[in-house]
């Protein structure tokens, strides 16, 4: 620290010269350093706006990107629902399908039945008719076979099985 009464008190000149460099100097100096100051606080100052723009543009980047996730999500889930909807409906229409595909085969099975049997009973009664002793039974049986059997060339398996069924039927019916 300087001791400015001493100084002054000397009054000598070239000690006031002196001091006056020092003093010019030294306010220099400080006038130099609040400059830089000042530069570094406009610098501070701008960097500050800077910083604050891009955190507010970084802020609302922020909230659109939320809301268009959440947009996203939210339509990814309306998405999913109707896909599942979709899938549920596709099973319900395929149990519904096979439901009616069995019927279908049901039916179709009772009509080949009911063709069959009054077809083929109506043949197997012409082909069994005036048989009315089991000896006579069993010998259009041994010739309807020998002709109808699938074997032969011109065989038939379905009246074959037909002749069968008759066969046991009266044999049954005359024991």
């Amino acid at each position: 620290m300087i001791d400015w009464e001493e100084i002054l008190r000397t009054e000598s000149v070239e000690e006031l010269k002196k001091v006056k460099r020092w003093l010019f100097q030294e306010n220099m100096r400080i006038e130099n350093e609040r400059k830089d100051l000042e530069q570094a606080q406009e610098k501070f100052l701008k960097e500050r706006v800077k910083f604050r723009d891009e955190m507010d543009t970084l802020n609302r980047c922020t909230v659109l990107e939320r809301k268009r996730l959440k947009e996203e999500n939210l339509f990814f889930d309306k998405k999913m629902a109707i896909l599942q909807a979709g899938f549920q409906q596709l099973e319900a229409d395929r149990k519904a399908f096979e439901r009616q595909k069995q019927s279908y085969i049901h039916e179709e099975r009772f009509r080949q039945e009911s063709v069959n049997s009054s077809v083929g009973g109506d043949i197997v009664d012409v082909l069994f008719r005036s048989v009315n002793n089991p000896l006579a039974l069993r010998k259009r049986y041994r010739d309807l076979v020998k002709i109808y059997h699938p074997d032969n060339l011109f065989g038939d398996e379905e009246l074959a099985q037909m002749i069968n069924k008759e066969f046991l039927r009266r044999k049954k019916e005359e024991w």
